[in-house]
């Protein structure tokens, strides 16, 4: 049995291709900042000396690292909607991908920090840097740079997960795929374009990331051993 490929009536709809793929990198992109943010907090909150918020930023980590992204964002697309808070499918896609790469991030960062021997803080402490110095100097940067390669990772890894989010409508480069087999029943061919568009916006976040990383570590750019 035979196949003809047709790669022209798929192609056809690139227009419907770029506009998926640009709402997957907005996604990718605030879910991003905002789960960085949020994930350095809670790394610095699960290794404070305070007891109760720790254990509370570890029952955070545990449940959402523990249960599936699609069910997280069916709960807060939907969920919420059944009690009154109703929001655009785009902003509870976000919403979902931050609280769950806040959560891998906290975790990710937080090996950082306990990477740093306690020696370097107390030699801080004596040469009279306050403690907040102490902290951003000797303690967070330096995990941050340890662990960069792997956030990277991570980071890249959320992109293409925000394909399962097209289950709850988003119309995400997977979601407007749908729409594109649908119409050509070229399902072959368009799953192939996705392949070749999700590799190529893997390579550009990384290229991205790698750039930034030159920039705000310097010493890992000295050594060459970035990414």
């Amino acid at each position: 049995m035979t196949y003809h490929f047709d790669f022209g009536s798929v192609l056809e709809y690139w227009p419907m291709f770029l506009q998926g793929a640009l709402t997957t990198l907005v996604m990718s992109f605030w879910s991003t900042i905002a789960g960085f943010i949020m994930g350095v907090l809670c790394a610095i909150a699960r290794s404070s000396d305070i007891n109760w918020l720790r254990k509370a930023v570890g029952a955070y980590v545990e449940v959402i690292r523990n249960t599936p992204l699609i069910i997280q964002s069916y709960f807060f697309i939907f969920g919420l909607s059944s009690i009154g808070l109703t929001m655009p499918i785009l902003v509870g896609a976000i919403l979902a991908l931050v609280i769950n790469i806040t959560a891998y991030t906290c975790e990710i960062v937080r090996a950082g920090i306990e990477s740093v021997p306690r020696s370097q803080r107390e030699a801080a402490e004596c040469l009279g840097l306050s403690p907040l110095q102490v902290y951003w100097h000797i303690v967070l940067f330096p995990a941050l740079e340890r662990v960069y390669p792997a956030l990277t990772s991570q980071f890249i890894l959320l992109m293409l997960v925000t394909s399962i989010l097209s289950a709850v409508g988003t119309e995400d480069l997977f979601g407007i795929s749908g729409n594109i087999q649908a119409m050509t029943f070229r399902n072959f061919e368009v799953f192939l374009v996705l392949w070749v568009i999700y590799l190529f916006m893997s390579f550009l976040v990384r290229l991205i990331f790698a750039a930034f990383g030159k920039i705000m570590f310097v010493r890992k750019r000295r050594l060459g051993t970035l990414l």
